[in-house]
């Protein structure tokens, strides 16, 4: 039987501590679920990528190096999407200097890394998760748009 804690931000947790820590600790920074079904979408349609690209700032999730466009699959919570919501949600919680803090931090990482990466040339394009589970399809439409307007600017 799993022990109910509740925590700050009154939200019950159907986890206990110890089972929490062991979730998050198994939380993956490359090759995760929306990674794959991206990689998987481009794959079919012919794409050749990189995967986690050292070579370039931030390690992209998938880089068309053809293309020069670095692509980043983004977890909603780790991320801070819609921060203007979450952030209130967080400050009432039991660890909210924590996790404030590091999705603040995690924030300006990706702006420093988008600033980065257009500095050299190269096009980034993010998605939320949710975004690549839901709607698969018009993400690879988005980035098949941005080869399509990269290849009629290199023919002016």
């Amino acid at each position: 039987m799993t022990v109910q804690e509740t925590r700050g931000d009154n939200v019950t947790d159907v986890l206990t501590k110890e089972q929490r820590h062991k979730n998050m600790k198994n939380i993956r920074g490359k090759d995760t679920k929306i990674e794959v079904i991206l990689r998987k979408a481009l794959w079919s349609r012919g794409y050749r990528y990189r995967k986690n690209y050292k070579k370039l700032p931030g390690s992209p999730d998938i880089v068309l190096t053809k293309y020069k466009i670095a692509i980043f699959c983004d977890g909603e919570f780790f991320h801070g999407k819609d921060w203007e919501v979450l952030k209130p949600r967080l400050e009432k919680s039991e660890r909210s200097e924590f996790w404030i803090s590091k999705i603040s931090r995690n924030r300006e990482r990706d702006d420093e890394i988008n600033k980065k990466l257009l500095f050299e040339g190269w096009t980034v394009i993010r998605f939320w998760g949710d975004d690549i589970k839901k709607h698969t399809d018009e993400c690879v439409k988005v980035i098949e748009e941005t080869i399509f307007e990269q290849n009629i600017a290199d023919d002016f």
